[in-house]
């Protein structure tokens, strides 16, 4: 707990501080002072447009931050967190238009990590944090990660081991109605739809089809989540995966044929395919359980940055259903949209 002091009162001093949440690293300033606000955008190099998420250790901090909160929110709210999952509404007076891109609206969230819920007790006041990566970068689910890219640039690092989902939180947008899924996460939007007893609307940019116009929370415009190295989504039918990964490998054997160094980033399900073919290739999990392919993709898109003789990678496409929206909404976004459909 001593770090834990030691990162509230670099907060409180007007610092910023990466810290460990259950999906993915955050870094941190105090939501109420524009300043320290405006060093996470500059060690991040992030645009000033892409607003933050505001995090909060209690139901009180919520009724700080936001105002004109709709019911069916608080439901949300008393029934997923602390978890993975984001509310945008209605921002308080409290709350700088830095933290907001200038707009009306404030995502706030309740992350369920004890060292998250400490830290933010602690300092005395909300955290506004994205994730503590630079910029464009894969999201960071261990310490080491977060030092790869903010060593030198944050006051205190919290160093927490790795986290558990992986992904980023879902953000839902309940200022309207229906409420609009903003970013698929790591709370599946069934479940919220379930609680609701309504459908969420899903926008082809929550899918990871394309960029929204305007950034209302984090991971809705630019390019996010991406290796140094190229990467491909091959998107087919799923139903015979034998048959889809005979394409997937037809792909890769071209790029082969001129010269390539490919790597396949794929599921359990298929890894054996690839064996027989002699294609190289990184298992993220099984299709089976898609909670460990979102945990492990933000990790396997660095790790391929790390592979000497690998310069580009092709990645399985997953169904749509739970994590696996969030999976794919993660992986479009860091191909910037190269997707090939067989």
């Amino acid at each position: 707990m001593d770090l834990v002091r030691e990162a509230a009162a670099a907060i409180r001093a007007g610092g910023i501080v990466a810290f460990p949440t259950e999906t993915v690293y955050g870094l941190g300033a105090d939501t109420y002072n524009p300043e320290a606000v405006k060093k996470v955008f500059i060690a991040k190099r992030r645009p000033m447009d892409n607003p933050l998420i505001v995090h909060i250790h209690s139901l009180n901090q919520l009724y700080e931050v936001a105002v004109k909160i709709p019911p069916e929110a608080e439901k949300l709210a008393r029934r997923f967190w602390p978890g993975p999952m984001t509310l945008l509404l209605w921002k308080s007076d409290k709350v700088p238009p830095e933290v907001t891109a200038g707009r009306p609206t404030v995502a706030v969230r309740m992350p369920a990590h004890p060292v998250a819920l400490a830290f933010i007790r602690e300092s005395g006041v909300p955290i506004a944090a994205p994730s503590a990566n630079l910029a464009g970068r894969p999201s960071p689910t261990t310490g080491e990660h977060v030092v790869r890219d903010l060593y030198g640039r944050a006051d205190v690092i919290i160093d927490s081991g790795e986290t558990v989902y992986g992904v980023e939180s879902t953000i839902v947008d309940m200022t309207r109605d229906p409420p609009v899924l903003l970013r698929p996460g790591g709370l599946p939007v069934e479940e919220i739809e379930r609680e609701l007893g309504k459908e969420v609307v899903i926008p082809q940019f929550a899918r990871g089809l394309g960029q929204a116009d305007v950034a209302l929370a984090p991971g809705m415009k630019y390019r996010h989540y991406a290796p140094f190295k190229r990467l491909t989504i091959v998107e087919g039918d799923y139903s015979d995966l034998k048959a889809y990964a005979a394409k997937v490998a037809e792909v890769v054997k071209q790029e082969i044929a001129k010269g390539a160094r490919p790597i396949i980033l794929c599921s359990s399900e298929t890894a054996q395919y690839y064996e027989q073919q002699g294609l190289r290739h990184l298992v993220l999990g099984p299709r089976s359980n898609i909670f460990i392919v979102a945990r492990n993709l933000f990790k396997t898109f660095r790790a391929i940055d790390e592979m000497l003789d690998v310069d580009e990678a092709f990645m399985e496409g997953f169904e749509e259903r739970g994590l696996g929206l969030a999976v794919m909404n993660r992986a479009r976004k860091a191909s910037g949209f190269s997707i090939i459909r067989v």
